[in-house]
This record gives C-alpha cells, sequence and structure tokens, in this order.
C-alpha cells in the first residue's frame, strides 16, 4: 500500500496532485503564475475546491499567459465574474489581473518571476521532516518575507498562509510527512 501525506485522503484527483506535484520544485514562470493564482483563490476555500476548477481556471484566464490577463479590462472582467467555472469572487478576479501586471514588472526586473520567489530559500529547495500533518506550519519567516515583498510590489491575495502554500506546492519546501513515498525524493525532482 502506498503511503502519502494525510491530507491527500482518497480522492483521485488529490492523490493525482499530491503524487504528480505537490512539491516538486518548479521554475517554470507561467506556471508559478498559475499557482500564485490559484493559492489566492483558494483563501477560505478548500484546495479540493480550487483544484476541481483549475482547468476551467485555464481556459478563463488564457492558459495563465500574464501578458493576456494584464490587459484584461473591465469588460472581461464582468464576463469573468458571471464564469461558474471560476471563484466568482470579484476582488480574487481582480487581483489576477493586478498580480498578472506586477509579475510583468518583476520579471522585468528580476530576469524571471521563478529568480524572484525562489531566493526566499536561497534558491533551493527546504527540506523538512515532519513526522506528522500536525506539525506543518501554515507560515514561516520565509512565508512571512515573501509575503511583505509582494504587498509591497502590489500583490494581492499574498499573506503568508497564502505564499506558505505556494511554497509547498511548488518544491520551495519539501513539505511531504516522513513516511510519504514522495518524500525523500523531491529534492531531487524538478520542473
Amino acid at each position: 500500500m502506498t503511503v502519502r501525506c494525510a491530507w491527500a485522503g482518497s480522492d483521485a484527483l488529490y492523490c493525482h496532485y499530491h503524487d504528480t506535484e505537490w512539491g516538486v520544485p518548479l521554475h517554470d514562470d507561467q506556471r508559478l503564475f498559475e499557482f500564485l493564482t490559484l493559492e489566492g483563490a483558494q483563501a477560505g476555500l478548500s484546495w479540493i475546491t480550487v483544484l476541481r476548477k483549475r482547468e476551467n481556471y485555464r481556459a478563463a484566464f488564457d492558459n495563465f499567459d500574464a501578458a493576456r490577463i494584464a490587459a484584461y479590462d473591465t469588460d472581461k472582467i464582468a464576463s469573468l465574474l458571471l464564469d461558474a467555472g471560476i471563484v466568482r469572487n470579484r476582488l480574487k478576479v481582480q487581483s489576477t489581473v493586478t498580480n498578472a501586471q506586477q509579475f510583468l514588472r518583476v520579471q522585468a526586473e528580476f530576469g524571471s518571476f521563478d529568480r524572484f520567489l525562489w531566493q526566499f530559500v536561497d534558491g533551493k529547495p527546504v527540506q523538512n521532516t515532519w513526522r506528522h500533518l500536525a506539525e506543518v506550519p501554515a507560515s514561516t519567516a520565509q512565508s512571512d518575507a515573501m509575503s511583505r515583498e509582494l504587498k509591497r510590489r502590489g500583490f494581492k491575495f499574498v499573506g503568508t498562509t497564502i505564499c506558505y502554500a505556494l511554497m509547498q506546492a511548488t518544491g520551495m519546501v519539501n513539505d511531504h510527512t516522513t513516511d510519504c513515498f514522495r518524500h525523500d525524493v523531491e529534492h531531487r525532482a524538478g520542473v
């Protein structure tokens, strides 16, 4: 029997996400922007709710092409708010447009969004050794610093808990519990 992190449960979509994506170091700017958007959309909701809407988000938000999203106007935002396939929260939809604009500025300044984000973990995944899900923190000093800097730069829906979830999802931290079959392989993986 395969042992996974307790949060993955038995839902097939959740298990697939856990087994193939969560915690794998990610360095692709467009996918990092996707995760930033989805983690922000999750605020106040369960991750599985957003994960189930992921393909709808990709369709609605031009596959997370930040340059296209940054140019969305009020008509496009209004149409997104009618799309039942995404979380129809005006602040969250508007934040995606704002974040796309700031994302492009960060890319121009740092050469990539990847370089900007990964600086908060000195460019390499933090290897944690949590034995139980209850030990995993909701935030850390690194996610606090990331949140402060993103907010300073005008990003929205980037509180420290959201930033830590982003760090977990994109492999900046390895928070697979030590009994999980993915714990010892994440630091060798890279996307």
